[in-house]
């Protein structure tokens, strides 16, 4: 039960960073001191939402559902990386690729608690 609650922990403040960080430009005006792609921060405002109010409530409880949440959301991540990667090569600052490669990192390790977990024979 230790891992699914520090998997929980992790999810919550990465989600939260997510939130924040999204939150800071499309409500506030924050105005970052490198190129933001546009969609960006609605993309991690909208990911941080989902991680926060669904993927860490999963992990929180132990769902059976939460191993699929958890891997449905490192896929998104990943998703938005490879996007980034491949279609704004020269676009995408440096400081956006440094953020998602922390996030695929976090939801990594998480992945790896619930994995353990679930080896362990208990839930998720």
């Amino acid at each position: 039960m230790k891992r699914i609650r520090i998997a929980g922990v992790l999810s919550f403040i990465i989600g939260a960073m997510a939130i924040v960080a999204g939150s800071q430009v499309l409500f506030f005006g924050k105005v970052a001191g490198y190129h933001v792609i546009s969609w960006l921060p609605a993309c991690n405002f909208a990911m941080g939402l989902v991680t926060v109010f669904v993927t860490t409530a999963l992990i929180w409880k132990a769902s059976r559902l939460a191993l699929p949440a958890a891997v449905l959301t490192f896929l998104a991540h990943l998703a938005v990386m490879l996007t980034l990667l491949v279609g704004y090569r020269n676009v995408a600052a440096r400081e956006s690729l440094t953020a998602m490669s922390v996030r695929l990192i976090v939801w990594g390790i998480i992945l790896s608690l619930l994995f353990l977990q679930r080896k362990k024979g208990r839930q998720p």
